[in-house]
């Protein structure tokens, strides 16, 4: 029917929660800390529309990212205006590729990445 949430292992909590919620714009839904687990969850949403779990673990092994690897290759938000949001991403530092368009649908999009290095791709609606 739809796609419910995705879930993203970090390795360093608070800059993670900072980056999905200040960066990106990302809303809290709700945070529990599993103490049987020494592991936050934090749920995401956009607007109202619960979209990420974020977790914690101790000393997750690191995301193969160069080459790529088999698995989810990355995550992308739908935006208006890639060009503002490149802009608003960049203006709170974070390094932003170029703005392509898609050959297939002509639609705008640029990639980036989370502080764990999963590409994360932003297209134009």
């Amino acid at each position: 029917m739809k796609i419910h949430h995705i879930a993203i292992i970090c390795s360093d909590y608070e800059v993670s929660k900072n980056f999905y919620t200040e960066i990106i714009g990302l809303n809290i839904i709700r945070e529990v800390y599993r103490e049987e687990r020494k592991s936050y969850k934090l749920d995401l949403a956009i607007g109202d529309h619960y979209v990420i779990e974020l977790f914690s673990f101790p000393d997750p092994p690191p995301r193969p990212s160069r080459p790529e690897a088999c698995g989810l290759r990355h995550l992308a938000f739908s935006v208006e205006s890639v060009q503002e949001k490149r802009e608003e991403l960049m203006q709170k530092g974070l390094a932003c590729e170029d703005i392509r368009i898609d050959e297939f649908t002509g639609k705008a999009f640029f990639f980036t990445q989370d502080p764990d290095n999963l590409p994360l791709e932003f297209y134009e609606i």
